[in-house]
């Protein structure tokens, strides 16, 4: 598998050019290998994303989106289409283009099976909670006072993706980008940096002529699939070779002096939201020029920021850096194997820790173990999966050698 960092750590510039000249249009990925550094991140980002959709508490302090422009829905998102990109790609290179798309299209299927039955568990859990302790503020609160007043209309409105619960806005911005991985995969194929091209495109026609997909009942979708689809296909042409060809960009002395000071700013314009005392540091005009800077469509400060972020994080952590086979950061690498379940998991539990802590109270202390309670149970949901996944690939083998059928059996994904 073929990774950002690795031409940054130790390939000489020479040969660097010598494999820029005879890349191909995209590059198939090493069978069987796995980034574990990818893992890390997306488990990071799950953990994130919870911590931020509860009440703000001490470990909210500790999310990246406190201290500059992005924040875990970035993470998510570029490793979604890294990742679809290296499970995908070698299908549409080898089988061809329908067989790929047939494996895709299934992949959506289960995102969005896994999306209902998000939206059904949650709003009975909202609901109960709102019934049993008589306090309909947690249905307001968690925007399902539509699906009580007209039900009927409100679950067709969820099943095509207009209606959502408050915290349920990243899977249908997941599936809509799934749906077109077909279409993005082929453009690779053929021309890698025209695709990217076309999206950053898209991404400027968006802002220019204000194009969106509406909500029900009212607004738009939080995450503008438009302009979230730039960080998707970004991820996509990085793992299909796009990061090896801008390797020597990478590894310049030059590109990490500016991200440092780009993420020192970001730092330091943050700053200023927390600090209110600290608002005269800022000229006018500076602010004038940056705000908004919003997050519905990817606003550019905030793409830049992940993007300065990334190019000094595959500086700082190589492939083959040995703590990736550490003990202490298993849990988060576990969770992020298994992202789909302990991001469904996550919302729910970000529900109940609301919960608890409305219904509870208490200070930092409470807050504090609500939030490690939850992480500890995604990781241990996680470890479950995992011990599950590997006895049932062992079963599998084993009825494979005996002639059994392991897809009759579900043996296989």
């Amino acid at each position: 598998m073929s990774s950002i960092a690795d031409p940054v750590a130790g390939r000489p510039i020479s040969d660097t050019k010598a494999a820029v000249a005879s890349a191909p249009a995209i590059t198939l990925p090493v069978a069987g290998e796995r980034e574990l550094r990818l893992d890390l991140f997306r488990g990071l980002a799950l953990w994130l994303i919870f911590i931020d959709h509860l009440p703000t508490n001490i470990l909210t302090w500790f999310t990246i989106r406190n201290y500059g422009f992005s924040d875990a829905a970035e993470i998510f998102i570029f490793i979604s289409g890294y990742t679809a990109a290296f499970v995908y790609g070698r299908a549409m290179l080898q089988a061809g283009f329908v067989v790929a798309t047939a494996r895709i299209m299934r992949r959506v299927w289960q995102i969005y099976v896994a999306h209902v039955f998000l939206f059904v568990i949650f709003l009975a859990e909202i609901s109960y909670v709102a019934t049993r302790f008589e306090n309909p503020l947690y249905s307001e609160e968690m925007g399902i006072m539509d699906f009580l007043k007209q039900p009927d209309v409100t679950i067709i409105q969820a099943l095509l993706l207009r209606f959502r619960p408050v915290n349920m806005d990243v899977l249908p911005l997941y599936i809509v980008l799934m749906l077109f991985l077909p279409v993005i995969l082929w453009l690779m194929k053929w021309r890698a940096d025209v695709a990217l091209g076309l999206s950053v495109l898209l991404y400027a026609l968006t802002w220019q002529f204000d194009w969106y997909l509406t909500a029900y009942p009212s607004g738009f979708w939080i995450f503008n699939p438009f302009c979230w689809q730039l960080l998707f296909v970004f991820g996509a042409w990085c793992a299909l070779g796009g990061a090896a060809r801008m390797s020597r960009v990478l590894s310049s002395p030059v590109t990490m002096w500016i991200c440092i000071v780009y993420v020192t700013f970001a730092f330091f314009v943050t700053l200023t939201w927390h600090i209110p005392q600290l608002n005269f540091l800022m000229p006018k005009r500076l602010e004038q020029w940056m705000y908004p800077i919003t997050k519905t469509d990817l606003d550019v400060l905030r793409f830049a920021h992940f993007l300065a972020l990334a190019a000094l994080t595959v500086r700082i952590l190589p492939k083959d850096w040995s703590g990736l086979k550490s003990r202490w950061l298993r849990p988060l690498i576990l969770c992020g194997q298994h992202s789909l379940e302990i991001f469904c998991l996550g919302v729910f539990l970000a529900f109940a820790g609301h919960f608890v802590l409305a219904e509870v109270g208490g200070g930092a202390v409470t807050h504090a173990l609500v939030s490690l309670a939850g992480i500890l149970i995604m990781w241990g949901v996680a470890w479950v999966i995992s011990w599950y996944k590997h006895s049932a690939d062992k079963d599998a083998s084993r009825t494979k050698r005996t002639g059994g059928n392991a897809d009759m059996a579900g043996g296989s994904v």
